[in-house]
């Protein structure tokens, strides 16, 4: 339902994982159709130039964001490709408000967009992005992972949880 908080897919997660100390804690709530938005304050260890924020900070809030419609299409996928533009800079202390919305699939394809404005969801946009995201499947993960972040994971119920609302017939 449009409004309704996502969660976060992995606690230890840089963009939305609450365990992350100085992670971005971005919070992705459903939008109208395929579309998600989401919120972050820029903190100081989020900095790179003094006082702004660090342009990969705020590509990676691009991503995650862009990574929250798999939630809403029910799939599993990895960023592909990941296009950006910075349009002004962003103070820390700042809020982004972000918005990301699905333009296109093709088989495994997501094609996706989102921007990030200043100031509140009508405010000045600092940046934007294109994506393309690919399906995978679960054993992506399980090949590629650590082997210890892959078990603790997999102890947790809560991760348990997530991964299991992605299967087609649980």
């Amino acid at each position: 339902m449009p409004g309704e908080l996502l969660g976060a897919h992995y606690d230890q997660c840089f963009g939305c994982g609450e365990s992350q100390p100085h992670g971005l804690h971005l919070a992705a709530r459903a939008g109208e159709g395929v579309s998600v938005t989401a919120e972050f304050t820029v903190q100081p260890a989020h900095q790179g130039a003094p006082g702004l924020a660090h342009g990969g900070v705020l590509v990676t809030a691009l991503d995650e964001t862009l990574g929250s419609l798999s939630w809403m299409l029910r799939i599993i996928a990895v960023t592909g490709r990941l296009e950006s533009d910075f349009l002004r800079p962003v103070p820390v202390g700042s809020t982004l408000y972000l918005s990301a919305r699905c333009t296109a699939v093709d088989g495994r394809k997501i094609y996706s967009s989102a921007e990030g404005r200043i100031g509140g969801p009508d405010g000045p946009v600092a940046v934007r992005a294109d994506a393309l995201f690919v399906e995978v499947e679960l054993g992506h993960f399980t090949r590629n992972g650590r082997p210890e972040e892959i078990k603790a994971a997999m102890a947790d119920p809560d991760q348990v949880k997530v991964a299991r609302a992605f299967e087609v017939n649980p």
